[in-house]
C-alpha cells in the first residue's frame, strides 16, 4: 500500500512541476515566449491558463493527500538507522600550543619561570 502512495505522489510531484512550469506570467502565455500569436495557440489565448490552474490546484489537493497518507502510512517506534553500532567512546580533546605552554610552566621550577619572564640582555 506504501509502495502505491509513493509511485502516485512521485507522479503528482512531477505534474506540479511541469504545469507551473507551463504556467505563463501576468501579461503573456506559452506561445508568446516562443514569437507565436496569442490567438495561434491550441487551447486559444486564455483557455491555456485555465486548464494549467486547475491541473495545479488538483496536482496540489493530490500532493497533500498522498503526503499525509505517507505519514499515517510510515511506520513508527524507535527505530534507528545505526542499530547494531557501538556506543562512540570518550575521546581526549586536542591539546592547542597555549595548553601546551601552559603545562611547560606549571611543570618549571620557579627560578626557571622568573629567568622566562625577564627580557633578554643586550
Amino acid at each position: 500500500m506504501s509502495a502505491l502512495v509513493t509511485f502516485i505522489h512521485i507522479l503528482v510531484c512531477f505534474v506540479l512541476i511541469v504545469s507551473v512550469l507551463l504556467q505563463s506570467g501576468k501579461s503573456a502565455d506559452l506561445a508568446g515566449a516562443f514569437g507565436g500569436g496569442g490567438s495561434q495557440t491550441v487551447f486559444g489565448p486564455r483557455g491555456a491558463a485555465n486548464i494549467l490552474s486547475k491541473a495545479t490546484t488538483i496536482c496540489a489537493i493530490l500532493f497533500m493527500l498522498t503526503s499525509l497518507g505517507l505519514y499515517i502510512l510510515s511506520p513508527r517506534g524507535s527505530k534507528s538507522v545505526v542499530r547494531g553500532e557501538e556506543t562512540p567512546t570518550e575521546e581526549k580533546a586536542a591539546v592547542t600550543e597555549t595548553q601546551k605552554k601552559e603545562g611547560e610552566e606549571k611543570k618549571a621550577p620557579e627560578g626557571t619561570k622568573q629567568q622566562q619572564d625577564r627580557p633578554p640582555r643586550l
